[in-house]
């Protein structure tokens, strides 16, 4: 059974009063300015094929963790990229998640599965071996049901906008679908072109090339490229996008001549750039991508630090994003300076940047977003997005950069059905955090319900211009 009180404080005087504050944030709308659920789902609202294709396959979250513990991908039903034989018996998958349930004790992974579990299936008994086939048979007739397919789930959910997430070679047809329905909920893309930009990203040079094809551009030369992000950035508006995603290995920027970014984009189209030069090329594109949302209006995120497929094998078979992605080291001070000295003092850009180094949160990212007017900080992000994760964030950026050069949260994820438990997993931590603020003589009670308000809700549809 999900506690009540959950993740408030253990003191009486300050649990009461984040109570109070929490029941006025509840039950606000969702914002989910940035994620990774798939658009097709709202396009063709069919229902979810059976509960493990809902909570295990599509969830690297899930997956990892039975992989860390000698489970095969095979065996959880992800796709190899081979199209070799992988387990497809949902039920069989649900047993092997139910059977290992023990392994997420204590991690927000439990408390976002707990959570969907009892509120939205009404499961109120622990998930273990002998509970594996009533609960699988349980959700799976649920799932069958008009209520719980995903228009209706984004209904129920209470989601007001949610953005995906896609390629500028993707053509939008989802997106397209969503739009001449006759369903009103917003639905809207993301402009992620690392595809395009990143000259390590597999098949980069062809990519280049049908990013020409699809724009009428000459995309060999630099001038061309440039006009060719202009044309799918404008495309991605039409479908509602209000920001870009930039998912680079570091933070470097770089803000090079022209005749120096195009030399580098020749190397990447050639395949010969050297590692620094590959990063040189990606860094230079975050500020040239800054100075096309200054033109556009698009919010640009930045989510540097993870080194992605850390595993080769794991990549050669599966392919990306399966679970090995490993937080890194990151520089912010210097890495970001070329950017900021170019554009950091625009007060009409909004720069949103995520790190996976919380060391970087009191030393190098609050004050830096205490002084740059176009800089806002992404919440606790990834390894992060846990209710300590979030405490940490909280407790060493405010004193710098306070609440208003932050943007709120955002669920950044592909579980659809842990949306809602992570917004109120947020919720939950950010009134801790006030009352603590008001019990100590730091913030008064009237500002603590305004400010929760604003980081439940207000800042994210502000911050991205929803």
């Amino acid at each position: 059974m999900l506690v009540a009180d959950r993740l408030f404080p253990v003191d009486p005087q300050t649990r009461g009063i984040a109570r109070a504050l929490y029941q006025t944030v509840a039950d606000l709308p969702i914002i989910s300015p940035h994620g990774h659920t798939d658009p097709r789902w709202y396009a063709e609202n069919q229902p979810f094929t059976d509960p493990a294709q809902l909570f295990v396959t599509p969830d690297h979250y899930v997956f990892r963790m039975l992989c860390s513990q000698g489970i095969s991908l095979e065996s959880l039903g992800v796709p190899r990229a081979d199209g070799g034989l992988t387990e497809t018996d949902g039920r069989t998958i649900w047993r092997l998640l139910a059977e290992n349930y023990h392994l997420f004790r204590g991690t927000p992974s439990r408390m976002w599965l707990d959570h969907a579990f009892e509120d939205l299936f009404g499961l109120t008994e622990r998930l273990s071996k002998q509970t594996a086939d009533q609960s699988y048979d349980h959700i799976a007739a649920c799932l069958a049901k008009p209520e719980f397919r995903p228009r209706a789930l984004f209904e129920r959910f209470n989601i007001e906008v949610i953005a995906t997430t896609e390629s500028p070679l993707d053509d939008l047809r989802w997106h397209r679908m969503i739009r001449d329905s006759d369903w009103t909920g917003r639905v809207v893309t993301a402009y992620r072109p690392d595809a395009v930009v990143d000259p390590d990203f597999t098949g980069f040079a062809d990519n280049v090339a049908q990013f020409g094809a699809l724009t009428g551009e000459d995309t060999s030369n630099w001038e061309g490229y440039l006009q060719a992000h202009r044309i799918r950035r404008a495309y991605f508006k039409e479908f509602g996008a209000t920001s870009s995603d930039h998912g680079h290995p570091t933070a470097r920027t770089e803000n090079l001549t022209p005749v120096e970014a195009a030399g580098l984009f020749g190397k990447a189209l050639k395949g010969v750039c050297t590692a620094d030069e590959a990063d040189a090329f990606r860094g230079h594109m975050l500020t040239e991508m800054a100075r096309m949302s200054l033109e556009d209006g698009l919010v640009l995120q930045i989510h540097p630090g993870s080194f992605r497929n850390h595993s080769d094998p794991i990549m050669a078979a599966f392919g990306r994003d399966k679970g090995f992605d490993i937080p890194t080291r990151t520089d912010y001070v210097r890495a970001l300076k070329p950017l900021l000295d170019a554009v950091g003092l625009e007060k009409d850009l909004s720069i949103i940047v995520f790190t996976l180094d919380e060391s970087s949160y009191a030393r190098e990212l609050a004050p830096l977003a205490g002084a740059y007017p176009a800089l806002k900080l992404g919440p606790a992000w990834w390894f992060h997005d846990s209710p300590e994760g979030m405490r940490r964030f909280r407790e060493m950026t405010t004193e710098t950069a306070g609440f208003y050069n932050t943007v709120g949260f955002n669920d950044d994820t592909r579980a659809f059905c842990s949306i809602p438990a992570r917004h109120d997993v947020a919720r939950r931590v950010d009134c801790a955090f006030l009352a603590t603020l008001v019990a100590t003589g730091r913030l008064s009670e009237e500002d603590a319900y305004e400010v929760a308000n604003d980081l439940a809700y207000r800042l994210a549809k502000q911050a991205y211009r929803l």
